[in-house]
């Protein structure tokens, strides 16, 4: 399995034929919409960095896009265009189905909560995610992590945006996933609590996850204050970083 992390949450995931597009936020720096914080954090338009130089030519081998929820720093216009133009076939929540449908994308399969399906010759299972600590999560709204059982690969769990929950620990320990996937930029708006995991969670993410883990969704929008080097140091301090990935965008990951 090659993970090709591309910027933020967005990634690409190339099993055999298949060429996975997660959570696609593909416009040019300062497009995908307004800072997503004035006060707490530099009120800088998102994306606040370009997508790399060289990832056109893996986004031109997309065969297949899975989408855990429908922010814009998770699916932004030229996303959507790009899906679009393309037919891309979606994957996504049942809960985003009708959204995503009446953006003209080409919803092809809905996946429920704790449910397991097919997918690409594989499997596929809903997993609840909580955007945020506290009351904040609710407005939020819904949000999914995947569990992936691909053929011939390394079981992947895809957590989203999320804090840590009894249902993300529950996945860690019973489904025991090869490689897990964990949003660690600390999002935080103007006000309420985190939107994602703090250090302390994310560092309990990565000592319960019995394998590898990758973290994302870093220094690519406003309210995202942790940086790769505070999370790096924070690994190394705990003795975590023989089993972590920070990847710079662009970064290829082997698997």
């Amino acid at each position: 399995m090659n993970i090709h992390h591309i910027r933020n949450a967005t990634m690409i995931i190339e099993t055999g034929e298949h060429v996975i597009l997660v959570d696609p936020m593909l416009g040019a720096k300062g497009t995908a919409g307004p800072p997503f914080t004035l006060f707490r954090f530099k009120p800088k338009r998102n994306p606040i960095v370009d997508l790399p130089d060289h990832c056109q030519p893996i986004l031109d081998k997309v065969t297949h896009c899975l989408i855990t929820h429908k922010h814009p720093d998770h699916i932004d216009k030229a996303a959507e265009t790009f899906l679009k133009e393309n037919n891309i076939p979606v994957t996504c929540s049942i809960l985003d189905e009708a959204f995503f449908k009446k953006k003209g994308l080409n919803v092809v399969q809905t996946v429920d909560y704790w449910k397991r399906a097919d997918f690409l010759g594989g499997k596929i299972e809903g997993i609840p995610a909580r955007h945020g600590y506290g009351y904040v999560a609710k407005p939020m709204g819904n949000v999914m992590g995947f569990y992936l059982e691909l053929r011939d690969e390394p079981s992947l769990y895809l957590s989203s945006d999320t804090i840590y929950t009894n249902d993300v620990d529950k996945v860690l320990k019973d489904y025991q996933p090869e490689i897990s996937v964990v949003a660690s930029g600390t999002a935080q708006l103007d006000f309420f609590q985190p939107l994602l995991m703090r250090m302390d969670d994310i560092v309990k993410f990565t000592k319960t996850a019995p394998g590898k883990v990758v973290a994302n969704h870093l220094e690519a929008v406003n309210h995202c204050p942790t940086k790769r080097s505070d999370l790096k140091a924070h690994f190394e301090r705990e003795g975590l970083s023989h089993k972590t990935f920070i990847p710079d965008d662009g970064d290829l990951m082997v698997f």
